[in-house]
């Protein structure tokens, strides 16, 4: 299946949600470096890594939302897409819980706070495998007529009819 929302051919989704998922990820790791060295720079990295990783989220999830609608009813990828998308909002609202109870005082790891940014790492990694279930195994989001030989996107060719999948 085909993504809907795409550049050159290229799913949006699949392009934007690596910048919040590095972003998300990084910040839990940082968090835990704040609390092994006591050093308040990285609680504060961790914060701002917060943020912007909520803003990239944000216009993943819409990419991403815009291509589950084109999933057909009643089919498996539609029940993972549904356990992928909202388990990707849940992990938003964790990450945003944590960024809101550190807004005070950023240089501080909050008990809590930290509990959401783990909370959301973990959910990170269960989402991410389901988008890569959706992706890898059942071709959501990947390009009709993709081949091994299929041609650039860039070269705005499409392929002969002996290379499209199933003909």
């Amino acid at each position: 299946m085909e993504s809907k929302a795409q550049v050159l051919g290229h799913s949006l989704h699949q392009i934007l949600i690596v910048f919040p998922l590095g972003l998300l990820t990084t910040s839990a790791g940082f968090d835990v470096l704040g609390l092994l060295t006591r050093e308040t720079r990285w609680p504060v990295m961790s914060y701002y890594m917060i943020l912007v990783g909520l803003l990239g989220g944000v216009a993943a999830i819409v990419c991403g939302y815009i291509d589950y609608r084109a999933i057909p009813d009643h089919t498996r990828a539609k029940r993972i897409g549904r356990l992928h998308g909202w388990g990707g909002l849940v992990m938003m609202l964790f990450f945003t819980i944590s960024a809101y109870l550190r807004s005070t005082n950023p240089a501080v790891v909050h008990p809590a706070a930290l509990a959401c940014a783990l909370a959301g790492l973990l959910l990170i990694t269960i989402t991410g495998w389901l988008g890569g279930e959706l992706v890898s195994r059942m071709g959501v989001g990947v390009t009709d007529h993709a081949t091994l030989d299929t041609p650039s996107s860039f070269a705005r060719q499409t392929p002969p009819p002996h290379q499209v999948a199933g003909a």
